[in-house]
Formats: structure tokens, C-alpha cells, sequence
């Protein structure tokens, strides 16, 4: 059974929703992942996210461009968290229309917003939710940050190596 519901308005918002679902497989975390249009399939939408609590999802992770109306929503039909990820698509204002759409919910329908294209951070995120009831998952999250270290420190000691005159801590 899924834990995660991964959503988007249009199979081209595929492109930047994989990395949700790379990073939710990489965490071992179960998820869905479906088109569901708010302006072209609204009754899909309100179901999906009506019947998302019931399904056994614990967050739902809802990926739009332009308008973004989707994640806000999805968030108005469902008890669950929904983070919603603003995507640049072609005909959008450098992605901003979708992260305001996204991130200006009126009161008593929050949806939590990462950044233009971040749905990493949204999968870690969604992962870091249901984690709270899940230790092995948590234990999994803090492995995974401790290898986004090593990567980082790997990348300072090639640099210290190119330019040995550099900070060296």
C-alpha cells in the first residue's frame, strides 16, 4: 500500500516529478503516482483526493504549472498534508504564477511549497512526514543526509586538490 500519493496536473509535468519519486524509491517509501488535472479532470481530482485518508496515503505531493491550481485544490478535499511543487513549464512566468498560485493559500487550506521544479525536497519532505511514525524510515533519512554530506565534503576535498591554497576545514 502506497504512503505517498505523487500527482500532476499533465503527463509533461513528468519530467520534474520523477525526482519525487527517485528519492521516495531511493528511501524505500511506497507511492503512487497518477495524472490528475484540476482544470481538465476536476472530479478525478476531488475523488483522488477524497478517498486519498481511506486509500492509506499520509501525504500527497501535487506538482502543477501555470495556474497551479492543483495542489491548493487537492488541499481543500483532503485531511492530508500536500506539498505542492510550482513547475516552469513552457508557457509559464519563469515559474512564478506557479509558485504564487501555490504558495498564497488563503487560511484554513495550507499547502506546504517548495521551491520552482524542487520536488526532491518534496519527496524528502513527504518522507520526513510519514518518518514521525516510522523509525526505520527515519533512521533511512538521516543515512541519506549523512551521504548528501559525504558527497559534499568529497566535492571540497577534489577542490582543496585544484587549489591547495583554499579553507581547509
Amino acid at each position: 500500500m502506497a504512503d505517498i500519493g505523487i500527482i500532476m496536473g499533465s503527463r509533461s509535468d513528468l519530467e520534474v516529478m520523477r525526482e519525487a519519486a527517485d528519492v521516495l524509491k531511493e528511501l524505500k517509501v511506497e507511492f503512487e503516482l497518477t495524472v490528475v488535472s484540476a482544470h481538465r479532470t476536476p472530479d478525478r481530482m476531488r475523488e483522488y483526493a477524497m478517498q486519498a485518508r481511506e486509500r492509506g496515503l499520509k501525504a500527497i505531493i501535487a506538482g502543477a504549472g501555470g495556474a497551479a491550481h492543483l495542489p491548493g485544490m487537492v488541499a481543500a478535499y483532503t485531511s492530508l498534508p500536500v506539498i505542492g511543487v510550482p513547475i516552469k513549464s513552457r508557457n509559464s512566468i519563469d515559474g512564478w504564477d506557479s509558485l504564487l498560485s501555490i504558495a498564497q493559500m488563503p487560511g484554513g487550506v495550507p499547502v506546504a511549497t517548495v521551491a520552482v521544479n524542487g520536488s526532491m525536497n518534496a519527496g524528502i519532505l513527504a518522507a520526513q512526514i510519514v518518518a514521525t511514525a516510522d523509525p526505520a524510515l527515519a533512521d533511512r533519512i538521516v543515512a541519506f543526509k549523512h551521504e548528501l554530506e559525504e558527497k559534499v565534503r568529497a566535492g571540497i576535498q577534489a577542490l582543496g586538490q585544484q587549489f591547495p591554497n583554499g579553507f581547509d576545514r
